[in-house]
């Protein structure tokens, strides 16, 4: 297991990384913090799931495929907690948008990321979650404005 401060530092760098990405509008180089087998999964319906398995699915479709279009978007955590019992980390984050104007849109309800990390600090695995309802209707009304 590893201990607190490793943790934090790792979730320090996880951040770091993730507001590189999101500056760079490109988050595949998040692949690096994965296990090679590692599995990344969310829920996108009453009753459908995506899992992604291994980590060059995850850089091709979670971190690539997924991500495209929303180069503009940031995902600001608002906290971020750690387990060092069981090497499990949960950050929650906010859904928002730069829109072609100026503007920002936020997606509202509750979103975030759990993760599994193994003993070289690496994601063993990811589950993101985030309310599908207001997901959708945002989007939705992104696609009319021209900003998705």
């Amino acid at each position: 297991m590893a201990s607190r401060e490793e943790l934090e530092a790792w979730s320090d760098r996880w951040l770091k990384a993730n507001q590189e990405a999101e500056k760079a509008g490109d988050w595949k180089p998040l692949a690096d913090f994965y296990t090679e087998d590692a599995t990344y999964g969310w829920n996108i319906g009453p009753k459908e799931d995506v899992m992604c398995v291994g980590r060059d699915e995850i850089r091709d479709v979670a971190l690539g495929l997924e991500m495209e279009g929303l180069e503009n978007w940031v995902y600001e955590y608002q906290r971020v907690l750690i387990d060092e019992k069981q090497n499990e980390i949960v950050g929650f984050w906010k859904q928002i948008a730069n829109k072609s104007d100026g503007s920002k849109d936020e997606i509202y309800g509750i979103g975030g990321s759990w993760f599994r990390l193994n003993d070289q600090l690496l994601i063993e695995w990811q589950r993101d979650f985030f309310d599908f309802g207001h997901v959708q209707k945002a989007f939705l009304k992104l696609i009319e404005s021209g900003d998705l």
